[in-house]
């Protein structure tokens, strides 16, 4: 089937905003949802949709953390121009963001068609559900801890930015990896939520930039046709989605309830196991 219908869009831009930032893994969800909806996530209609709903979870980060963005601009712009005695803060949070994308981005294209490939194999979705969870379910044995931005230092962003590369893996969660290896590298539970998102610009802008690169190599020829209802509800539904996960999952990192996803991680898990092949 190539082309989308409206509950289709609906139904896929729900679990792109959901997934995206519920520690779940979008990227098993996604695959699960497609094979049962028999979507080729090969073909232009697919590979177009993908790259909308990608961005309209951009838009979602970016809604939620405005005031946060536009702060940090701020001061990163008076930390560049300034000759303080010490690495200013914002200087230093864009230095260790810029440190912690550098695994991410060798992982996301070095590695992106062998781990990719696992997406037809539901066995390794199962897999990597089971260690999404196994994460999240340590997450709630940790103490509360209060290291903060400078204390990060640039090896504990170098682990944390290779975890965000490692959730390619299909039910692998980006925000579960990240957010749980932060707070068991001893990061306080506000700053390992914001640190996963700052770096989730630039990783949702890569994954948006492959798409469309998918998008060119196929031809744009037919690109006006692909624009039609089904992408565009689909998107904004993603938008709208995207906006109040965010939301839900910050709450649950400060009140310390992250963990309580490590079920359906694993109930998930085994229910894909035992009835996929």
């Amino acid at each position: 089937m190539n082309e989308l219908t409206y509950l289709q869009g609906i139904v896929l831009g729900v679990l792109q905003g959901l997934t995206e930032f519920l520690p779940v893994s979008s990227s098993g969800h996604l695959a699960l949802v497609q094979r049962l909806m028999d979507l080729d996530p090969d073909t232009n209609a697919m590979i177009v949709f993908d790259l909308a709903v990608h961005l309209g979870t951009l838009v979602a980060v970016t809604a939620v953390f405005f005031s946060q963005v536009r702060r940090f601009a701020s001061g990163l712009a008076g930390d560049v121009t300034s000759k303080p005695r010490r690495r200013p803060a914002a200087l230093h949070i864009a230095l260790l963001g810029v440190v912690a994308c550098v695994p991410t981005g060798i992982i996301g294209v070095g590695l992106k068609d062998t781990l990719e490939a696992a997406f037809d194999k539901p066995q390794w979705i199962a897999a990597g559900l089971l260690f999404t969870g196994s994460l999240l379910w340590i997450t709630g044995k940790l103490p509360r801890t209060r290291r903060g931005w400078r204390r990060m230092g640039w090896w504990r962003a170098i682990i944390v930015g290779t975890g965000q590369g490692i959730a390619i893996t299909p039910g692998v969660s980006r925000s579960g990896t990240t957010i749980s290896l932060a707070l068991m590298l001893g990061m306080k539970r506000k700053w390992a939520g914001e640190f996963s998102f700052l770096m989730a610009f630039p990783a949702i802008c890569g994954a948006a930039a492959l798409k469309a690169k998918d998008v060119l190599e196929s031809g744009t020829d037919q690109l006006s046709t692909l624009i039609n209802g089904p992408l565009i509800v689909g998107t904004l539904v993603a938008t709208v989605t995207g906006y109040v996960a965010l939301r839900l999952l910050l709450v649950a990192v400060h009140r310390a309830k992250l963990h309580y996803f490590c079920y359906y991680c694993w109930a998930l898990a085994v229910v894909v196991f035992f009835t996929l092949r």
